[in-house]
């Protein structure tokens, strides 16, 4: 037999098999007895479940609040330490005027790398005063920021949620100041 009937053949086989597993997928999804209650009730009992997820247990206060240019503002609510080695700041922008704000391009900073991928909240530091250092927004391979981008315009009483990576500072630096092009500096606890 030749190379090519026989990876041809394979290919067959390969397609046969995952339509046979598809059928049964979906005929193994029906009961047939749609009026049937689960034998189990629909709230958890406190001694099973999965742990609660990071934002559950969290207070609706943000940690810091932040006034940006024309009525855009930013609360922070919350940045959390990853065992990666950096730290993911979240929060939500909203336009607080009585009209659409177009977003600022200062707050993608000021590098080349970073302004050439388009609109985003690069230009977004974290300043461990302490430690004397500055944290830059992390990039990727390709010179992308590591936060929410593509961000233009925020029509009047909108809000949007956003998230920032940054590296890490050492693990006793447990208080940071957040700085954004335009907007105030708010001072934020790290979790984690």
């Amino acid at each position: 037999m030749s190379i090519r009937f026989t990876s041809t053949a394979r290919r067959g086989t390969v397609a046969l098999a995952v339509a046979a597993g598809l059928a049964l997928g979906v005929a193994g999804c029906g009961s047939g007895d749609d009026n049937k209650k689960p034998d189990t009730p629909a709230s958890a009992s406190k001694t099973s479940g999965s742990d609660p997820s990071a934002q559950e247990g969290q207070s609706d206060a943000p940690l810091a609040e932040v006034k940006g240019s024309n009525g855009l503002a930013l609360d922070i609510t919350s940045a959390t330490r990853d065992s990666g080695g950096f730290v993911t700041v979240n929060g939500n922008l909203k336009n607080d005027a009585d009209k659409s704000v177009v977003i600022p391009a200062a707050l993608s900073g000021n590098e080349t790398e970073v302004i050439r991928n388009g609109p985003s909240l690069g230009g977004a530091t974290l300043v461990d005063s302490k430690g004397k250092k500055r944290y830059y927004v992390l990039r990727d391979t390709d010179g992308r920021p590591l936060t929410t981008t593509g961000i233009t315009t925020i029509k009047s009483g909108d809000e949007l949620s956003v998230f920032m990576q940054f590296p890490a500072p050492p693990s006793t630096t447990t208080e940071v100041s957040f700085e954004l092009p335009t907007f105030s500096v708010g001072t934020i606890k790290i979790s984690g």
